[in-house]
């Protein structure tokens, strides 16, 4: 099990905006259905717009076992997210998490 999937802190701490032409309808990959309008150029990630955000493709537990049920068609920032970048120790900081020790981490 990777760290990543021992934790989805990212998944549950930051809004999640794309270009809507990663949407399938648009020929990209990303499930509309899970996705909310910005504007007429930018999409995001349903749940991660919330005063407690946490994306609607993450399933199990923070910190425990979770798993981005879209993971094949995840969006552009999900993908470029660096494991043990600031934003994702800010994230693991959120949720009590303890920050990655500096050989964990790849950007």
């Amino acid at each position: 099990m990777s760290l990543c999937t021992q934790c989805g802190a990212c998944c549950a701490s930051y809004s999640v905006d794309f270009s809507v032409t990663e949407l399938l309808s648009a020929g990209g990959r990303v499930p509309d259905g899970l996705t909310v309008e910005v504007t007429a150029q930018t999409a995001r990630m349903r749940g991660t717009d919330h005063t407690r955000p946490r994306c609607c493709a993450l399933g199990g537990q923070v910190g425990v076992a979770v798993k981005c049920q879209i993971y094949e068609w995840r969006p552009n920032p999900c993908d470029e997210f660096g494991m043990g970048s600031p934003a994702c120790q800010r994230a693991r900081a959120r949720h009590s998490l303890a920050p990655l020790p500096e050989d964990q981490i790849w950007l």
